[in-house]
């Protein structure tokens, strides 16, 4: 697990990024407790704004080429927390073009289906209809006119030096950066927020540095930014579709039980050896799961001083985790049924709004 936040440690000692751990206060929300963020840009002067009740927004985009899963869940609830507590709007871009000039999805009208379905997926995980806003780029073509705007702010030796462009790829991905940048500063474009928070994984940060610089140079207000550490998927290795490592919110119990019987262990190779050893939940990936999105304090203290003790076996660890994934996914599951394409309709941006 250590590997997979050395990404996190970089953007501190290379990139200028700071620590959350140096903040003088942080919010009262587990994904800030639970060092599931690592580091930020300007979050202390967001938050300062957000507790003066200065205007505030969250941009936090998704690709219309994926799909939920459990690894999502930081982001997303943090974005919640921020929502539900100070009332504040939260900007999706769902990149539809994006999607499509890099050849993730065969089509635009594929990209155009597949964000309309995430939209409605992420009204189903809880996000306020009344102050969510879904920016998918082909209905809401405005946003390129921002961007043309921006576009003269960044030079091509940027976009391929961050990016790792060559000049045989097609000019829609140079000009995507203009795009992502006129997302993230479309609340002050638009509506008049000057505090934007964008909450992104490790990965991404090189691309919101550009929007930082593009900010600064066209006048408006830096974007903050918290960097959310990945958690690995259910072997311990990197979350990647292709290992089949991740849980999915769509999946059947039969599916997600499999996968937590699956998960890696950090116990003894047999019972007996369990109960006398005991076994190390800090490798456990059942533990670790059930500890950053399921249990308090109190809750996960126990449970690793169980399975250290080998009173608690791996197996009913990873029972215990299936039971969780099953309550929450199925709960989503539920919820999704109930969202109207009457909701997601009125939550996504037009020309005209």
């Amino acid at each position: 697990m250590e590997d997979l936040i050395v990404d996190n440690k970089k953007l501190v000692s290379t990139f200028g990024a700071k620590p959350i751990s140096k903040l003088k206060e942080i919010p009262d929300f587990y994904t800030f407790k639970k060092k599931l963020i690592y580091s930020h840009r300007d979050f202390d002067k967001f938050y300062k704004a957000l507790k003066k009740e200065e205007k505030c927004a969250i941009v936090s985009g998704f690709n219309a080429s994926g799909t939920i899963h459990l690894g999502h869940k930081p982001v997303f609830d943090t974005n919640l927390y921020f929502q539900k507590k100070y009332k504040i709007p939260v900007f999706i871009p769902i990149s539809d073009d994006e999607s499509y000039v890099s050849g993730k999805i065969k089509d635009q009208k594929e990209a155009l289906e597949n964000s309309k379905q995430l939209a409605k997926e992420l009204l189903a995980y809880g996000f306020d209809p009344r102050r969510t806003y879904f920016i998918i780029d082909q209905i809401y073509t405005n946003i390129y006119n921002l961007a043309i705007k921006l576009s003269r702010r960044i030079t091509l030796s940027e976009v391929k030096s961050t990016y790792g462009y060559k000049n045989e790829d097609n000019s829609g991905l140079y000009f995507y950066p203009a795009v992502q940048s006129a997302h993230i500063l479309l609340p002050q474009e638009k509506f008049g927020i000057k505090n934007v928070l964008v909450p992104i994984g490790p990965d991404e940060d090189a691309h919101f540095r550009i929007c930082r610089d593009i900010a600064l140079r066209a006048k408006y207000n830096k974007p903050a930014a918290l960097h959310i550490s990945f958690m690995p998927g259910l072997n311990g290795k990197k979350m990647s579709k292709s290992h089949n490592n991740a849980v999915f919110l769509e999946e059947s119990k039969k599916e997600l039980t499999k996968k937590a019987k699956n998960a890696y262990s950090g116990g003894q190779p047999t019972i007996e050896e369990q109960r006398k050893k005991g076994g190390n939940p800090e490798i456990d990936m059942s533990c670790q799961y059930l500890s950053k999105f399921f249990l308090d304090k109190k809750e996960s203290k126990k449970l690793f001083d169980d399975y250290r003790s080998g009173k608690l076996l791996s197996g009913e660890v990873k029972q215990m985790l299936a039971d969780n994934l099953v309550e929450f996914t199925q709960n989503f599951q539920d919820r999704l049924k109930k969202v109207t394409k009457k909701q997601v309709d009125k939550c996504i941006m037009r020309n005209k709004f």
